[in-house]
């Protein structure tokens, strides 16, 4: 079983900057993990994500802008997001797959980008 910690998050004016953390334990062999956005009112979307060979792909709206980097500890990773605006606001949800394409998820973290 694959379990997921997800931290970070909060209130930050536009121009600001966040990280998210995503920790994952368990026993899995490692494909790809991201982070997706759902924002009110809208439907989930992938905005990035890094493979096992540290490929990474972004979003269009958030490319130049949120950068994903590998954490101290094994199968935690961040989320660098930079000259937030409010169209960034909702919840972050980190995921991880597996070799199978088998998708684990944390349980979200809300952001807030508001004056």
């Amino acid at each position: 079983q694959v379990h997921l910690v997800e931290s970070g998050g909060g209130l930050v004016q536009p121009g600001g900057s966040l990280r998210l953390s995503c920790a994952a334990s368990g026993s899995f062999v490692f494909n790809n993990m991201g982070w997706h956005r759902q924002a009110p009112g809208k439907q989930r979307e992938l905005i990035a994500a890094i493979t096992a060979s540290g490929e990474m792909h972004y979003a269009g709206p958030v490319k130049d802008r949120f950068r994903i980097s590998r954490g101290d500890a094994e199968n935690t990773y961040n989320l660098e997001m930079n000259n937030l605006n409010p169209e960034d606001t909702g919840v972050y949800y980190c995921y991880f797959a597996d070799q199978f394409l088998a998708m684990y998820w944390g349980q979200g973290t809300q952001v807030n980008v508001s004056s």
